[in-house]
């Protein structure tokens, strides 16, 4: 079974089902199933909702830091994010939480049709919102208790995030999805010496990878899918200046964010390959032909320098 698989499907009667359970007032109103990613199933009710529901018992610790995290960052940031308004118990119908908030505007940037301009203009923005998401004073008023878990996906960990790389780039050419140029085997091997992270922890959204941004008219519309709020090393949050910008945009963000360290670069460029070559093959598997080849473009696009 492919690591994305459910533990609990979410279909239409369900959602309906734990409406009228639990949210009365929704319950004859128009349901619309939007998407679903590794963790979570996404449905739009009323055109105005927008519920998620964990599919695997995995994300469950994802979704409570996000009902914990999100009404802070929400007012410190300078892009929109979830803001849970409607709380869902788990019950006899379903067996874990889950929440709505407003619907965002935009799409993910693979239905987006971005252009070379939008990609460097983009740049500037992220940069932004970043800076803002990785102040100290953001941690510090999220997280003043230090309660939130420190890295616990090993995402700026090398040791763990090189094989795994490799393993997902020997997946793809077995699959004949894309083979990996001879210049990403010299970016794993220099970051295979790097000694473990030692930068300052911030608050990071921790996953930050192409699903999880949505754009409209060519500019960041929302950030989602918090699950993976934690504190770390900035760099695991840089994964979209590799996947997302051209070269130009790239300097259009560090000109905003400011300065990273080589060894901060690199890590998070493997990572983009970790999570690009990841997402070619869910894409693969579950027949969202434009991710497929908005992740195999973002994997050509970390490889230039």
């Amino acid at each position: 079974m492919p690591e994305w698989d459910a533990d609990v499907e979410i279909d239409e009667p369900l959602v309906r089902g734990l409406l009228e359970e639990q949210f009365p007032e929704l319950a004859t109103g128009t349901i619309r199933f939007l998407g679903k990613g590794w963790d979570n199933s996404v449905w739009i009710v009323d055109d105005r909702w927008t519920f998620r529901f964990p599919r695997r018992a995995i994300a469950v610790p994802g979704v409570e830091r996000e009902l914990a995290v999100l009404p802070q960052v929400a007012r410190l940031l300078p892009v929109r994010v979830p803001l849970p308004k409607l709380l869902g118990a788990a019950s006899g119908r379903f067996p874990w939480p889950f929440f709505a908030y407003r619907r965002l505007p935009g799409v993910e940037p693979a239905d987006a049709g971005l252009s070379e301009d939008e990609r460097v203009k983009l740049g500037a923005q992220l940069g932004r919102f970043l800076r803002a998401l990785h102040a100290p004073e953001t941690r510090a008023a999220v997280d003043p208790e230090c309660v939130l878990p420190v890295d616990f996906n090993r995402r700026a960990d090398m040791a763990v995030r090189v094989p795994r790389a490799r393993e997902n780039l020997a997946r793809l050419r077995e699959l004949r999805l894309w083979g990996a140029p001879v210049v990403v085997e010299r970016i794993l091997a220099s970051a295979e010496e790097l000694p473990p992270a030692s930068g300052d922890l911030v608050l990071v959204h921790g996953d930050l990878h192409l699903r999880h941004v949505l754009v409209a008219d060519g500019a960041i519309a929302a950030v989602i899918d918090w699950g993976d709020v934690c504190l770390a090393d900035p760099c695991i949050d840089l994964v979209l200046v590799w996947s997302l910008l051209t070269p130009a945009g790239r300097d259009r963000f560090f000109a905003e964010y400011g300065p990273v360290t080589a060894e901060q670069r690199l890590r998070s460029r493997v990572l983009a390959i970790v999570l690009d070559s990841m997402l070619v093959r869910y894409a693969h598997d579950a027949g969202h032909t434009s991710l497929q080849h908005e992740a195999v473009a973002a994997l050509e696009r970390t490889l230039v320098d």
